[in-house]
Formats: C-alpha cells, sequence, structure tokens
C-alpha cells in the first residue's frame, strides 16, 4: 500500500534525508587510491551516529555494514571489506540510508577514484543524467511508468543497459515501501503519482549487458559479462509544486 506523507512527516523525511546526505557526501570525499571499502564504511557510519540517526541499511536483512559499496562490474549490495583496496581508475558506487525520528533517506552516488577512463566516466554522466530525466517525470497525475521510460529512453539512446532485477522503491517510515519503482517501462503505465508520495529513483545502469547474478554471499550483484556499471539515487518527494529532491549530495 502506498503511503501518503503529511507536512509534518515530509519535514521529518526532509532531516532523515539531509543526514543521508550528509554521509554520502563523506563519503564520496574519502574516495581515494588506497583506502579499504571497510575505512568508508567507517567513515558513513560514524557521520551518521554523530548526527543521532542510524544507518539504515546496517543490519537489514542481515547486511553486515552501514553502507553498500559496489567497485566497478559491481551492480549493487557490494559489501565493504578491509581488503577491498581502491586503486586509481576505479568506480565506486556508494549507497547509504540513515534512520531518524522514524524515518529513512536514501540515495547513492558513483564516485569516481582517481582517474578514470573516457568510457567509465560516459557511464556515470549517462547514469547520473538518467536520474534527473527520471526525476523530471515525477510530477502529480503521472505515473511510474512515466518515469522508468524516461529513465530507459535516455540510457539505451546511449548504447547503454538498463538493469532489470533490481528497481527503485517508496521510503518512509521503512526503507522500502510500495511502489516499485523500474527504471525501465511505458509511459502512462503503473501507479499514479499523488501529493505525499516519497520514493526513491535509482537507476542501476550497466556499460554492456543488463544481465546480473548474485555472488556466493548472497549480497554483492555482479554484472554478467564483467563490464561496469554505476547506480545513482535521490529520494524524492511528489508535490504540487513538482518533484522535490529530498537528498542533494552534488
Amino acid at each position: 500500500m502506498v503511503s501518503i506523507k503529511t507536512a509534518r512527516e515530509l519535514s521529518l523525511m526532509k532531516d532523515a534525508c539531509e543526514i543521508s546526505a550528509g554521509a554520502l557526501r563523506a563519503a564520496g570525499e574519502a574516495v581515494r587510491p588506497g583506502i579499504s571499502t571497510y575505512e568508508i564504511d567507517t567513515i558513513v557510519r560514524r557521520y551518521i551516529e554523530k548526527q543521532g540517526a542510524s544507518p539504515s541499511f546496517l543490519g537489514y536483512g542481515g547486511f553486515p555494514a552501514s553502507a553498500c559499496i559496489s567497485v566497478n562490474n559491481v551492480v549493487i549490495h557490494g559489501i565493504p571489506a578491509k581488503t577491498t583496496i581502491l586503486r586509481d581508475g576505479d568506480i565506486v558506487s556508494v549507497d547509504v540510508g540513515a534512520f531518524y525520528r522514524g524515518f529513512h533517506g536514501d540515495n547513492a552516488y558513483t564516485f569516481p577514484c582517481g582517474t578514470i577512463s573516457e568510457s567509465a566516466k560516459a557511464l556515470l554522466d549517462a547514469t547520473r543524467e538518467s536520474l534527473y530525466e527520471g526525476i523530471k517525470q515525477a510530477t502529480v497525475f503521472n505515473r511510474i511508468g512515466d518515469i522508468g521510460h524516461a529513465v530507459q529512453e535516455y540510457v539505451e539512446a546511449r548504447g547503454y543497459s538498463v538493469v532489470r532485477n533490481y528497481v527503485g522503491h517508496g521510503v518512509g517510515a521503512k526503507l522500502h515501501e510500495d511502489p516499485s519503482v523500474p527504471n525501465y517501462g511505458t509511459s502512462g503505465r503503473g501507479v499514479k503519482l499523488l501529493p505525499g508520495m516519497t520514493i526513491a529513483i535509482e537507476p542501476m545502469v550497466n556499460e554492456g549487458a543488463h544481465h546480473t547474478r548474485v555472488l556466493g554471499d548472497k549480497w554483492t550483484v555482479v554484472t554478467v559479462d564483467g563490464r561496469l556499471s554505476a547506480h545513482f539515487e535521490h529520494t524524492i518527494a511528489i508535490t504540487p509544486d513538482g518533484p522535490r529532491i529530498l537528498t542533494l549530495c552534488e
């Protein structure tokens, strides 16, 4: 069931989202060759807890860390580790959630580590821009399919593919709420967008084919063909005045 937030609830969500955005910004500032993903996760957790909030992901479904940190061909749900050391040229997706006063914020960004290739930069640029193309469609009385169609059209026109097995979602008192928000679809189809809805739009875009698989740890999702993947996400509110981005990390 889709949750419609009151003005007070949206204000509380904004606070949670600002904490999540701040944690993501801190993670991005730490991305550099030689640092471990475990160290970045520690930075994220300390930032969130210093704000009086708690990491949304820690323990969620058994996830063992505060952030999902996914490098290169890891699409999502990468588990931070002391042995995963970033190298020059890597692309590093950090997905962060913060729970504060009853509500969650959720956002992600794929950061370049050192100097990345032109092809990797093009993938990051296309994925980030596809997120904003989707956000443009998040207006009152549009439908979920309008968002997915905009993302898919932008991505595929540039020769990339949209991940199908994982999608965006509603967010609020629960980290994952209705409705599902696919990054593909048909305009005019799906749940109607109404004022007070809050959703996480999160394109996951592969350099090659859209196919993915889960590793033996039951969390880490990688591209089947081993090519790069990028991931960007904002939590937004549907308002009469247009989409309102609650998480700003750029």
